[in-house]
């Protein structure tokens, strides 16, 4: 009979400690949890962090689950329940706007893309699943920074470097973007992440009205924006997919 590989149980288990307990956890926790020396378990979670599957806060040197787990995660994302009451809803916004549409979730001091939608036309475009946007230039962002308040919080603590001149970083003014963001019900970005582009997005919300993530558009802004204003039919658009999604999600009608 084949013997099981011990450091490979290791592995799994500090994996499933990480994925089920608080959302970050120290050293001396994930060891005493799993009755193993100090070193052994530091010696762990080097490997996973070098592979990806596991990243440490630098402020507070906690541990937490890796983005690379979801870009392997082609067979996780297809379970992932948000992903998957999101399929239609977003085939849809694509379809209606012309644009690509993205789901984000709130992860680490970003936010993670778990579903991505091509714009509908011949262009050359690339995956972006896994990918990684700022907290506070992207609408998605925003919208997370908005309405879930650990996102809110690593927002505040966060560097909120400039990345056009139309970045906001000042601490107050992002506070003014956040209210905004939460009296209209979704977010904008017009070229404050990337020059040229635009995004619109809204909140999706779960079964207890909590935040769980958000879904946008980007696109030129020639195409997002007329007389210098979004377009309010896509607008409308991504907030009709937002709720949409939510109503899946068992939010009932916002």
């Amino acid at each position: 009979m084949a013997r099981n590989i011990q450091s490979l149980e290791r592995a799994a288990a500090m994996l499933r400690l990480l994925a089920g307990g608080e959302r970050r956890l120290g050293l001396s926790d994930i060891a005493s949890s799993l009755g193993l020396a100090k070193g052994t378990a530091h010696g762990i979670l080097r490997t996973l962090q070098q592979e990806g599957f596991v990243e440490q806060d630098d402020a507070s040197g906690r541990y937490q689950l890796g983005a690379e787990l979801l870009r392997l995660g082609t067979t996780y994302l297809d379970v992932h329940e948000l992903r998957a009451r999101a399929l239609v809803w977003t085939d849809d916004l694509a379809r209606s706007s012309g644009e690509s549409v993205y789901l984000g979730v709130f992860h680490q001091q970003g936010v993670l893309i778990v579903h991505h939608v091509f714009r509908p036309d011949d262009s050359r475009q690339v995956l972006e699943i896994g990918a990684m946007q700022p907290l506070h230039s992207t609408a998605l962002g925003k919208v997370l920074s908005a309405y879930d308040p650990v996102a809110h919080s690593e927002a505040l603590e966060a560097d909120r470097k400039p990345f056009t001149d139309r970045t906001t970083c000042d601490l107050d003014a992002f506070e003014h973007v956040l209210d905004i963001t939460r009296a209209r019900g979704y977010a904008a970005d017009v070229e404050e992440t990337w020059e040229g582009v635009a995004s619109v997005a809204a909140p999706i919300h779960d079964r207890r009205r909590m935040p769980v993530g958000a879904v946008g558009i980007t696109g030129a802004v020639e195409r997002l924006g007329k007389d210098g204003e979004l377009r309010p039919e896509l607008i409308a658009a991504v907030r009709d997919c937002a709720r949409a999604v939510s109503r899946d999600l068992g939010a009932g009608r916002f």
